[in-house]
């Protein structure tokens, strides 16, 4: 990992998934009332999940990661236009593909970190992909 480039996608990445590892009342709690649309967290957790790609090319991350990341890819991609048009708030706690992602992120985060207990990531400021 010796780019710029890869050391800071390789972070976005472990923050992503800390984010979808974490259990949904921690993940409502990060959203603190701020109104993120589910769409625009499934589209970057889509791109990140294509751009990851290139890290696995470059031995940044492994086989099992990039099929996590795959895996948590292929079941967003899933979501159809109704599922993304509401607010994450509301999605999480009522649809299943926020608890089948989970997993995925859990596992490729204990095979990096050691452990998928992560500080969440500092949210956004709301005006960044909220309504």
């Amino acid at each position: 990992m010796n780019d710029l480039g890869d050391a800071h996608l390789r972070t976005l990445t472990l923050r992503f998934m800390a984010l979808l590892a974490a259990d949904t009342q921690d993940q409502l709690a990060w959203l603190g009332g701020r109104e993120q649309d589910t769409r625009s967290v499934v589209e970057e957790v889509e791109l990140l999940c294509r751009v990851s790609e290139g890290l696995g090319e470059r031995g940044v991350l492994g086989p099992e990661d990039l099929h996590d990341l795959q895996t948590i890819g292929r079941r967003l991609g899933g979501i159809d236009a109704v599922g993304r048009s509401g607010l994450w708030a509301d999605d999480l706690p009522v649809d299943p593909v926020w608890d089948d992602v989970r997993a995925p992120a859990r596992r490729f985060l204990v095979r990096t970190l050691g452990d998928w207990r992560q500080p969440l990531p500092r949210p956004a400021s709301p005006a960044v992909g909220g309504r």
